[in-house]
């Protein structure tokens, strides 16, 4: 989808709303250690399928239920779900869930169990922000794929209990929650976290939570070291926080980052924008597939011409009061049912893309060999 003046004007404005809510809800933490770069080879668009969790000395187990291994698309088969590759994906952006809300970014557990139940209901299933920008989009015909994202890695994202299950009122514990009540509702999400994840301070509890997240089929990523305005630094500062992040990332064991989130939503300037995406600090080197920006409409296809991926858009989690009349997640998930021919609708078949006929003009010529058009 291309972005029109209103829209531009709306992710602005959402944009600079996010800098001062978010300005207020940082406070300063403690440096974590600093650590060496071991390096870690990773493929992105491969996660761990995550249908049932272990604890955090265990690995995933699939459910004895699990569905078969599903068969190629067809032209009939595409037609018969009415697949759109080329469709809007919703990325929704959390920040802190908490059971009392200070801020309009804050959710409490049972506003995110809402909104995840209602997502299961309406046929989507999670997605990592690495599999969406790699284009791996591996869900059952007939859904709808949807990145659930969360800023700043906060206690109340992800935390284990001392037997070492995720604590129920977490983002984690409610989302696991959802995904046994819902059969199909994939269990899993991406966090962009800073120099404490999750509020931890101490390095082996970071390096448990990072761990079980990681075998569990979740995507830990950058945010930048201490969460630093990239629209206000020089290159070479943009490129040290992004590594000290990414570094400290690797040691706790994280494979490196595929995607990365943008503080406050703020690109670099001009002349620094490269930086946002690539760059090397200090003898380590970082390269992203996809950054995110903080607002405020759904993300295009990965397979289309519009696709973008150093600047994806995402839809801040919320209702519909004040600047949330058209920006955010409420809005845009019923503009998504009341328009279903705009959203992505898979086939069931990641090595092929699915499109009406109509559409075969809007897809990257990367993928032209792999259409099933109807």
């Amino acid at each position: 989808m291309r972005t029109s003046a209103g829209s531009k004007r709306g992710v602005a404005i959402a944009n600079v709303a996010l800098m001062i809510v978010a300005s207020l809800l940082l406070l300063p933490g403690g440096d974590a250690a600093r650590a060496p770069d071991p390096g870690h080879d990773h493929d992105p668009g491969r996660a761990r399928p995550a249908d049932a969790r272990a604890g955090s000395g265990g690995a995933a187990t699939r459910p004895p239920d699990e569905p078969p291994r599903r068969v190629a698309a067809t032209v009939e088969s595409a037609r018969k779900v009415r697949a759109n590759e080329l469709g809007l994906v919703p990325v929704l952006m959390y920040h802190r869930i908490v059971a009392k809300r200070t801020s309009s970014l804050d959710r409490t557990p049972a506003q995110l169990r809402k909104e995840l139940e209602r997502l299961a209901r309406k046929g989507y299933v999670p997605i990592t922000a690495a599999e969406y920008v790699t284009g791996r989009i591996d869900i059952p015909a007939g859904t709808h794929p949807v990145v659930l994202t969360f800023d700043d890695g906060t206690p109340g994202h992800f935390a284990l209990t001392p037997a070492g299950e995720p604590h129920p009122d977490t983002a984690v514990g409610v989302l696991l929650d959802v995904a046994r009540r819902y059969p199909g509702f994939r269990p899993v999400a991406t966090f962009w976290v800073n120099r404490d994840p999750f509020g931890l301070k101490d390095p082996d509890a970071q390096a448990a939570a990072v761990g079980w997240l990681v075998r569990n089929g979740f995507e830990v990523a950058n945010h930048t070291y201490r969460h630093a305005d990239l629209r206000r630094l020089p290159r070479s500062k943009i490129a040290k926080e992004i590594v000290l992040q990414e570094r400290l990332l690797r040691r706790l064991g994280a494979p490196p980052s595929v995607t990365f989130a943008l503080p406050y939503g703020n690109l670099p300037v001009k002349k620094n924008r490269s930086a946002a995406y690539r760059g090397s600090w200090g003898g380590t080197r970082y390269d992203f597939s996809g950054v995110f920006l903080a607002g405020a409409e759904p993300a295009p296809s990965p397979h289309s011409t519009d696709f973008r991926p150093r600047q994806i858009p995402r839809i801040q989690a919320n209702g519909k009061g004040g600047e949330c009349r058209r920006w955010c997640s409420a809005y845009w998930l019923e503009w998504l049912d009341r328009h279903p021919s705009k959203r992505y609708t898979s086939d069931g078949d990641p090595d092929h893309i699915s499109i009406p006929k109509r559409l075969q003009g809007n897809i990257a010529p990367k993928r032209a060999k792999r259409i099933l058009a109807y």
